[in-house]
């Protein structure tokens, strides 16, 4: 099995030579990428063939397949002893913001040794839910009364008058009965064995595969749904089976209904991929609303939605815009926060540092539709900057009194991290509310 981890933007050769891959291990893991729903027309979003290397974009997450599987990381800055980045470090901060951006638990119990420096990422979510779902089965499978209809020798819960005297018209000796049975078959425990079992034919590691077995034996009764088929709707969480909450999150994840698309083919292969920029954003709302717990302040993730033009015939509204994260004190929009999950640059011959045009003029529509002064693009921080993390320029927007601050925070570490987006979000210059 040829398994290999590169770096978001970064370039994996393909070939012959010592650290290159076979060029048809290439050109299947490329095959597998074109088949997510991430990967645009020609898969470049995730993966670019070139002649004699695979590139890798933004997209971030592992790609299985025959024989082979690629490892794509993002890039945050964590040396290593080597000078090379630390992709042990690098897999915990990425499982970091996926547990912030999911309300899970990473640190309790046996999840804290989940093998960083030797398992892939996939292999480290796997584990995780595989030993959270163990631990959860220990303590009961969960179950609700359903709705059977069944033909019996003798009446059970109550007669269903229409169909005895149709369906059984014919057959006096049975009984068309109705009655609610405790059933552990139900959506909750149905999801899990979707997962148990997709998790199952795609795991490599000996210690996950072990335990997906025994959890494949405790889920043998329960139905086997096809994934598209799932009930999710259907899934009722309250107090008594609130342990249940994360592993449900969990497996959102792995099959595909979080951040990021799970595609499976028949021969092809797996991929697990996460949208850096969604999860960026996520991480930063959930971070800020910690942030301003107590506070008049409230964070509103893809929020607004406030149309830019408006027909002159027939008042009809045109182009919805859903601002990252807007900061609003009661009705009045104090603050608008894009996210951006790209490296900015400190070139002296830059002095837009690396800032789209476009981004520029989408935060000034911002600032107008939604009364706003204050306008911040977000970026995350890193070595090159050669600065501080922090607000790196302040520019007032010609013709008002509104600002646009370009700024950087530090995801390479989450502690106190809701505290310094506190300083972003309020500053030196405080908040501001066009009148």
């Amino acid at each position: 099995m040829i398994r290999r981890t590169v770096l978001e933007w970064k370039a994996l050769p393909y070939g012959e030579g010592e650290n290159c891959i076979p060029k048809a291990a290439a050109e299947r893991l490329a095959g597998v990428a074109c088949s997510s729903t991430l990967a645009g027309k020609d898969g470049s979003r995730i993966l670019s063939l070139g002649r004699r290397e695979l590139r890798a974009a933004q997209v971030v997450g592992v790609i299985v397949a025959d024989g082979c599987s690629l490892e794509i990381l993002p890039k945050i800055d964590f040396p290593g002893d080597d000078g090379q980045p630390s992709l042990g470090c690098i897999r915990r901060q990425l499982v970091h913001m996926l547990a912030i951006a999911l309300d899970l638990d990473i640190a309790a119990g046996a999840v804290t040794d989940l093998g960083w420096q030797t398992e892939n990422l996939l292999e480290i979510l796997i584990g995780l839910f595989a030993a959270k779902l163990s631990e959860a089965v220990r303590q009961g499978m969960p179950r609700q009364y359903v709705a059977c209809e069944e033909d019996l020798p003798l009446l059970r819960g109550r007669l269903d008058v229409t169909r005895q005297f149709t369906t059984l018209a014919a057959r006096p000796q049975a009984l068309a009965c109705g009655y609610d049975t405790l059933s552990p078959d139900i959506a909750l425990n149905q999801i899990m064995k979707a997962a148990v079992s997709l998790l199952g034919r795609v795991s490599r590691s000996r210690v996950n595969q072990r335990r997906l077995r025994e959890l494949a034996f405790t889920y043998a009764e329960i139905a086997e749904v096809p994934r598209p088929a799932l009930k999710w709707d259907q899934v009722v969480l309250d107090r008594t089976n609130a342990r249940w909450r994360e592993l449900v999150s969990l497996a959102r994840l792995l099959l595909g209904q979080r951040f990021q698309t799970t595609s499976e083919g028949a021969g092809r292969g797996f991929s697990l991929l996460f949208e850096m920029n969604t999860l960026f954003e996520e991480y930063v709302a959930r971070m800020l609303k910690r942030a301003l717990q107590g506070t008049p302040l409230t964070v509103h993730v893809q929020g607004g939605r406030r149309y830019c033009l408006q027909e002159i015939d027939n008042s009809a509204e045109r182009f919805m815009t859903k601002p990252d994260i807007l900061i609003r004190r009661g009705a009045d929009v104090e603050m608008i926060i894009d996210t951006k999950w790209k490296r900015l640059s400190r070139r002296i011959d830059d002095p837009k540092q690396g800032v789209s045009q476009s981004d520029v003029y989408q935060m000034m529509a911002y600032g107008r539709l939604y009364g706003c002064a204050e306008l911040m693009l977000l970026y995350p921080h890193h070595a090159a900057l050669t600065c501080a993390e922090g607000v790196l320029s302040r520019l007032r927007i010609q013709g008002s009194d509104d600002h646009l601050s370009t700024a950087t925070v530090d995801v390479s570490t989450g502690q106190d991290l809701p505290m310094r987006l506190r300083g972003l979000a309020s500053g030196p210059w405080g908040s501001h509310t066009r009148d």
